[in-house]
C-alpha cells in the first residue's frame, strides 16, 4: 500500500506526461482526463516499483493498454459525447504544436513517435515499455518517420 506522500507526488510528477499520452491516443480531452484517473486510481493497487524509470514506464504501459481498450470499445468507436466536442476547441492548442499528419498514424507509430522524441526513451527501452523487440520498434520508428514524410509531402501538393 501506498502512502498519501507516493501518490501526491506521483500525480505532481507525471499527471500531465499521462494525460499528453492518452490525449494523444483518444484525441479527446475529457477521455484522456478520464484515463489519466484510472492510471492513478491503478496505481493505488499497483506494483512495488524498483526505481522511478520502473514506475514512469509502468504508468505509460497503462496508459497505453487503458487507450487500447477506451478505441476498441463499441461506444467510443461510434458516438461523440456533447462535452467532447465543446472541449476540442480548447485542445486545439495542444494539437497545433502537432502536425495534423501525425494524428493519421496508427496508434502504435504515433506513440512510439512520442516516447522516442517528446519523452526521450531509447529504442531500448520504448520496446521494454511495449513488450515488444527492439527491432520491431526500430521497424516501427523508420515506418512511422517514412509514413510521416508522406502525409506532409501529399499535404503540401
Amino acid at each position: 500500500m501506498y502512502t498519501d506522500d507516493f501518490i501526491r507526488r506521483t500525480v505532481e510528477d507525471y499527471a500531465d506526461m499521462i494525460t499528453r499520452i492518452a490525449f494523444q491516443n483518444v484525441k479527446n480531452h475529457c477521455d484522456a482526463e478520464d484515463i489519466m484517473q484510472e492510471v492513478f486510481v491503478r496505481l493505488m493497487r499497483g506494483p512495488e516499483f524498483k526505481d522511478e524509470s520502473h514506475k514512469k514506464a509502468w504508468l505509460i504501459r497503462v496508459t497505453l493498454n487503458l487507450c487500447k481498450n477506451w478505441n476498441s470499445t463499441y461506444w467510443n468507436r461510434n458516438t461523440v459525447p456533447l462535452e467532447a466536442v465543446l472541449r476540442e476547441a480548447e485542445a486545439a492548442d495542444a494539437r497545433e504544436s502537432v502536425p495534423e499528419e501525425l494524428w493519421e498514424l496508427p496508434p502504435s507509430y504515433r506513440s512510439t513517435l512520442y516516447l522516442y522524441y517528446y519523452e526521450g526513451y531509447s529504442v531500448p527501452e520504448i520496446a521494454q515499455i511495449f513488450g515488444r523487440s527492439k527491432n520491431t520498434i526500430s521497424s516501427w520508428l523508420t515506418r512511422a518517420r517514412r509514413q510521416l514524410k508522406t502525409l506532409i509531402l501529399e499535404g503540401q501538393a
